[in-house]
């Protein structure tokens, strides 16, 4: 599917492969899982499999067709660098996006280790923005794999915040969004936490985005942080006019 997006920090979303695994304590309550099996039950071709990894290759050419610049999260319902997925696949996808240059990128994955490991294997387009989910202190590493990689904008999503993540390194990092965890089962997150990252970003100067507070109804919880929005996005993220 390929469509319009309600995530805050991107204009649509695209995914030429569905379906995942669970690896580590951030996944528990997939939201991508949820929506998956929902669109099997619909009778939604691409999610005939439900959630187990399903290369998609009639989707791969579709941002060719979308004249309009956007800003496409790639694989919202998936993790492109699953070990499912062939470093052949892997490629072809970069090579649209290296072809669709109007276009910028947000391609987000667990799975930094192979993401290192195929770093010289693939094109790194300016407009192709590259980030790690870090949900914990545990997953801290992923951010030094990312730092070694040669996408030209690296960007991290600590979401669904599960706990305080202090002295982050943040060299060489673009761009961070926050965001607690939503829906059935939402586990809580701690403002403190929230905050902390706040701080260590402006520091940094790295440009900091609120995504929510999530929980059950996280309309009601809303996104402001200390009294303000904070939407902040990678230095020359301006999309293009053609």
């Amino acid at each position: 599917m390929a469509t319009n997006s309600h995530i805050e920090w991107t204009d649509a979303t695209w995914n030429p492969v569905t379906g995942c695994t669970k690896i580590s304590a951030g996944c528990t309550h997939c939201y991508a899982e949820r929506l998956a099996m929902r669109l099997k039950a619909m009778g939604q071709a691409n999610y005939r499999n439900g959630f187990e990894v399903t290369l998609q290759p009639q989707m791969l050419e579709l941002p060719l067709r979308w004249k309009t610049p956007k800003r496409i999260f790639v694989n919202s319902m998936s993790d492109l660098f699953h070990e499912d997925v062939p470093t052949t696949y892997i490629k072809r996808v970069f090579d649209v996006m290296a072809r669709t240059h109007w276009h910028q990128y947000q391609v987000l994955t667990k799975r930094s280790d192979r993401l290192l490991e195929l770093n010289k294997e693939l094109e790194w387009a300016p407009q192709i923005w590259m980030g790690v989910s870090v949900e914990s202190e545990g997953c801290i590493y992923r951010i030094d794999n990312l730092r070694k990689t040669a996408a030209n904008v690296k960007f991290l999503s600590l979401e669904p915040l599960l706990g305080r993540l202090k002295n982050l390194d943040l060299r060489e990092i673009d761009w961070a969004i926050v965001g607690g965890e939503s829906g059935p089962g939402a586990r809580p997150i701690d403002p403190e936490w929230v905050i902390e990252i706040r701080d260590q970003c402006l520091e940094a100067r790295v440009p900091f985005f609120f995504k929510q507070w999530g929980g059950v109804q996280k309309k009601k919880t809303g996104r402001a942080l200390e009294g303000r929005t904070w939407d902040q996005m990678p230095r020359n993220a301006e999309l293009i006019v053609l």
